[in-house]
């Protein structure tokens, strides 16, 4: 078992500082990036849990492909750009939704 490079992302949360600095709220954001941490200090992944996460992202792409092919079509053909921001909003839920869904079916019930 290895640990996952992804915890070093943690390194980027004291960006989230410079919002109090600047004034700039944008910047807290990046304090989101401390949960990454924790990716360093866990025990790693095994090869079963590493393979459904990889099933589980392929749904989780399918969708937002499909999804998003869908939407940029019905939005240029109806020329309503009022409909992007709630098109981005249900693409970005609909992935995470697919991805844990698909997460906990593959886990559930294995190969």
């Amino acid at each position: 078992m290895s640990k996952s490079v992804v915890g070093y992302l943690g390194l980027l949360g004291p960006l989230g500082l410079l919002g109090l600095l600047t004034g700039n709220t944008g910047f807290y954001g990046f304090f989101g990036f401390f949960g990454f941490l924790s990716a360093l200090w866990g025990r790693g992944t095994d090869e079963r849990v590493e393979r459904n996460v990889d099933k589980a992202c392929r749904n989780a792409f399918l969708f937002a492909t499909v999804a998003s092919a869908f939407f940029i079509a019905s939005i240029a053909m109806f020329r309503v750009l009022e409909a992007f921001p709630l098109a981005f909003s249900v693409l970005f839920t609909g992935s995470m939704l697919m991805f844990v869904a698909s997460f906990i079916y593959y886990d559930g019930h294995g190969d």
